[in-house]
């Protein structure tokens, strides 16, 4: 397993985090899988005993039943809770009353208590806001998680699903009252999903925020088991369609990835996995899996290493197509590129 510091801070994470969204299959969330206590216990050991020191979760998975069944397999297996960099979130619907949600002060504190009881911890390392709060100003929202870290009750705080004005907009708060500030953003970014790289991956190169990877292989559509004929296996594609993904470019880039595959004698989900790893602006990427064997093939994927020109080819098949104002900007920029002197050139 490798490592890298999460963001501007001096946490390390493994560079392949735990998705437990598929973790008791309670409410909306049976969609994604209804994973028992057995078989969460099978994974968390399993992705432990390979280096993996991350686990990601939030309090809306199968309303709050994934996040007890993570705080009981840490009991079961005897893991050193201090060992473990636990993540949640906060902001979805959580009850039926008018606060029951969103990224007040008083749904957040009411929240992460709730966390930490069904986790069976007395401190989260990285507390998310599961995406914006429209009706709340951010500056209320920042405080909040900076009073929490002050607590104690967290230790870093990050951000999901948000763009990059907002991001930085809360990043500026930060920096100018000496709050703590988000460490990470979670985003929906793949060989297929490349629009992050528009706005918010200049965004967290330049500040210094590390970026965590939700659904890095688009619902399963990169591991090649979807057809462009139509012909498909079993999966949750066939009945939830989400993410979104943009389904012919997928099919050009597993064009390139099932022979690259075939040559390297790996699975087209650890070559989809690896490109993500090989992008310096990822920290982690979140697996997920409902059997054990596709979560032992995702783990492998630290070990894949490209050529330049495999690199190359798969930047070539998947890149975005250009638009406004990038494609201005590239122009109107070229005479202030580094290491060229277009006046004497």
């Amino acid at each position: 397993m490798k490592y890298k510091i999460l963001g501007n801070t001096g946490l390390k994470v493994s560079t392949l985090c735990l998705g437990t969204m598929n973790y008791g299959g309670k409410g909306f969330f049976g969609y994604m899988g209804n994973l028992d206590q057995k078989a969460v216990d099978e994974q968390i050991k399993k992705v432990t005993e390979a280096g993996v020191n991350f686990i990601d979760t939030a309090n809306i998975y199968s309303e709050g039943l994934s996040e007890t069944m993570i705080g009981q397999a840490i009991k079961n297996l005897d893991i050193n809770r201090d060992d473990l960099v636990l993540a949640t979130k906060v902001r979805g619907t959580m009850g039926k009353s008018q606060n029951d949600l969103g990224l007040s002060k008083k749904h957040i504190i009411q929240q992460v208590d709730a966390s930490l009881k069904r986790l069976g911890t007395d401190y989260i390392d990285l507390y998310q806001i599961h995406t914006i709060d429209p009706l709340t100003p951010i500056e209320e929202t920042i405080r909040t998680l900076d009073d929490l870290v002050r607590s104690g009750k967290i230790r870093y705080f990050g951000a999901c699903n948000t763009s990059a004005w907002q991001l930085m907009k809360g990043l500026s708060y930060s920096k100018y009252n000496h709050l703590d500030r988000f460490a990470s953003l979670q985003a929906n970014y793949s060989l297929d999903v490349r629009d992050t790289e528009r706005e918010i991956v200049p965004l967290l190169l330049d500040q210094n925020v590390g970026m965590l990877i939700w659904s890095p292989l688009s619902g399963g559509l990169l591991t090649g088991k979807y057809k462009r004929n139509g012909q498909k296996e079993e999966g949750r594609l066939n009945t939830f369609p989400f993410p979104p993904f943009h389904e012919e470019r997928a099919y050009d880039v597993l064009d390139i990835l099932k022979p690259m595959a075939e040559q390297k004698n790996v699975s087209i989900a650890q070559l989809s996995l690896a490109w993500l790893l090989h992008q310096p602006v990822v920290t982690s990427a979140i697996i997920g899996a409902t059997k054990l064997h596709q979560l032992e093939d995702n783990l492998k994927a630290v070990e894949v290493a490209f050529t330049n020109d495999e690199l190359a080819q798969l930047d070539n098949v998947s890149k975005l197509p250009i638009e406004y104002p990038g494609n201005v900007l590239e122009i109107m920029t070229m005479d202030r590129s580094a290491g060229v002197d277009f006046q004497n050139a």
